[in-house]
C-alpha cells in the first residue's frame, strides 16, 4: 500500500470517528433543527459529548464533520452569525415580554433615557435563563418607572453575574437589616463593648455571628466584593450608649435594638451602593432560624 492511499485511509478513519462520536440529532447542516443543550441531559454525558452538544447548538461544529460533508467556512461564519442575531432577537424580546408584567398601565413616569435603554438591550439580549430573564425584566421596569433606579454601573455589575452568584445575592438579602432610608443595608456579624478597666477580662465583651451557618462563609463574601456587590471589609455603627435605641427592620420585620451597656458598638458587612440597588429586585424573605440566632448571640449585650 502506497503512503499516500495509507494517509487517505488513515483521514477517512479519523472522519468517520468524529461523525460517530456526534449525537445525531440535531445536526447543524441546512434544513435540520438544533437541540438546545439545556434541554438535554447533562448528567452522566461525557465532556465530549457535552462539548459536541454544545458546538452543534452555536453553529461551531463544522471542523467536526468529514471534509466532503463541511460547508465552506464563508457559509458557517453567515449562518453562525444568523443564529447569534436569532437567538438575541429572542433573548430580548422575552425580556421585554417578562418586563411588561411589571409595568402599570396607569402610572405616568418621566421619560425613559433611550441611551441607558440600548444599554440595556446589549446586556440583556446575551442572557437565556429564564431566572435571569425575570431578573432583567424587574430592572427595566424599575426604571421605566422611576428613572435613574438603575445606574449603568449597576447594569455593568449585574451582567457579570452567573446564576448562582445571583442566588448568594439572594442569600445575602435574606439576612440583610435596613435603616429608614432604605438605602443602606447591612448584615450584622457580630457586637462588642469598647474595653474598659471594668470589661478587659470578661468573655462576654464580645459575640459574634455565625454567618457561615447560613450560606455566607467568608469566601462567599469576597466573591461578592468581587461583583461589587458586598464591602468585604466589616464596618462598625457608631457606640451606643446604654438604653440609646437603634431602629432597623429585617426583611420587612420591624426590629429596635436597645443596648444594655455604654458603649456597645455593632459590627457588620454592608452592601455597596450597586448592591443596594439590586436589592430592590429581591423581595422580604426574611430566614426565621437567622433571627433567632442573631438574638441569642447578641442577646448579652442588646435587648429588643
Amino acid at each position: 500500500m502506497t503512503e499516500e492511499s495509507t494517509k487517505a485511509t488513515s483521514q477517512g478513519q479519523q472522519s468517520k470517528a468524529v461523525a460517530t462520536t456526534e449525537p445525531q440529532k440535531g445536526q447543524l447542516i441546512e434544513g435540520e433543527t438544533t437541540a438546545d443543550p439545556k434541554k438535554s441531559k447533562a448528567a452522566g454525558q461525557s465532556t465530549q459529548t457535552q462539548l459536541l452538544t454544545l458546538a452543534k447548538y452555536f453553529c461551531l461544529d463544522g471542523a467536526l464533520r468529514p471534509p466532503q460533508q463541511q460547508a465552506p467556512i464563508d457559509d458557517r461564519i453567515e449562518r453562525r452569525e444568523r443564529f447569534n442575531h436569532n437567538r438575541r432577537q429572542q433573548n430580548i424580546e422575552k425580556v421585554i415580554e417578562k418586563s411588561l408584567h411589571y409595568c402599570s398601565d396607569s402610572a405616568i413616569s418621566d421619560k425613559a433615557d433611550p441611551d441607558w435603554f440600548d444599554q440595556f438591550i446589549e446586556f440583556a439580549e446575551r442572557v437565556s435563563n429564564p431566572t435571569m430573564q425575570d431578573l432583567w425584566a424587574k430592572i427595566l421596569a424599575g426604571e421605566l418607572t422611576h428613572p435613574g433606579t438603575f445606574s449603568l454601573k449597576t447594569l455593568k455589575a449585574f451582567k457579570n453575574l452567573s446564576l448562582s452568584d445571583a442566588r448568594l445575592f439572594g442569600k445575602v438579602c435574606s439576612l440583610g437589616f435596613k435603616d429608614n432610608s432604605k438605602k443602606n443595608i447591612r448584615v450584622i456579624s457580630g457586637v462588642y463593648q469598647k474595653p474598659s478597666l471594668f470589661n478587659m477580662l470578661s468573655k462576654n465583651r464580645e459575640a459574634s455571628i455565625s454567618l457561615s451557618k447560613f450560606g455566607l462563609s467568608y469566601s462567599e463574601i469576597l466573591t461578592l466584593a468581587d461583583h461589587h456587590l458586598l464591602f468585604s471589609q466589616e464596618t462598625e455603627l457608631p457606640p451606643l450608649e446604654k438604653g440609646e435605641e437603634l431602629a432597623l427592620k429585617y426583611n420587612g420585620i420591624p426590629l429596635i435594638f436597645k443596648a444594655k451597656k455604654a458603649d456597645t458598638v455593632i459590627k457588620f458587612y454592608k452592601l455597596t451602593p450597586i448592591g443596594a440597588e439590586l436589592a430592590q429586585l429581591i423581595g422580604d424573605k426574611p430566614d426565621d432560624s437567622f433571627l433567632s440566632h442573631m438574638k441569642s448571640k447578641l442577646s448579652h449585650h442588646l435587648s429588643y
